[in-house]
């Protein structure tokens, strides 16, 4: 049985505009204040981990024991078949130290030379956990092929090369509304609140 979240505020732990903006959209249904943790000065912790999961649950875990508070982490990325995975966990490091994602997507399609239709998917990770060192994990998967040049400029990250399978057009050309609805952060999102949140 996991852990009710019971708290009326909430750090998410992450330094990443697009993620705050993203998952404070998904708990704007729940009375929880969010706070970022660049907002608290927090500094980031080294990505150590193997897996989205474990990377998830250090920065959750660092977070809730920094600021005494609940703490909610993501690690997600874009793992493309035809790469061996890549890039993976480290989808926000092909970004550079300026978290340039132009300069990520570039990456990825010059890796990609001659390839034509090419299956990747989007995973997240989701760790809520608490400072008395109490976590729950919980992970969501979108299936999708990739597609140049980028497209749209909804969404962040990756977005604008990824075409969720059954549809036509990218993440970076959909309304929040419709990407939330499907999205990989969505699908883990939904697993936690049925887990934690949920009456």
């Amino acid at each position: 049985m996991a852990r009710r979240f019971a708290g009326d505020r909430l750090v998410l732990a992450t330094h990443n505009a697009g993620k705050v903006r993203e998952i404070g959209e998904l708990l704007a249904p729940f009375t929880v204040e969010v706070i970022s943790a660049g907002s608290l000065g927090l500094p980031e912790p080294e990505e150590t981990g193997t897996t989205f999961r474990a990377n998830a649950e250090l920065k959750a875990r660092a977070a809730a024991t920094a600021a005494n508070l609940p703490a909610l982490a993501d690690d997600s990325g874009l793992v493309v078949d035809a790469l061996g995975g890549a890039p993976g966990i480290y989808s926000a490091r092909w970004a550079g130290p300026d978290k340039d994602f132009t300069v990520a997507m570039k990456r990825v399609e010059q890796k990609l030379t001659g390839k034509k239709k090419v299956v990747a998917h989007f995973v997240c990770a989701l760790c809520l956990a608490w400072p008395d060192g109490t976590f729950e994990t919980f992970e969501g998967i979108v299936n999708g092929t990739l597609i140049f040049p980028p497209r749209g400029t909804q969404g962040f990250g990756y977005d604008p090369i990824f075409m969720p399978a059954g549809h036509d057009i990218t993440f970076g050309e959909m309304e929040p509304e419709r990407k939330h609805a499907m999205s990989h952060r969505a699908n883990a999102f939904r697993q936690l609140v049925a887990a934690c949140f949920a009456a």
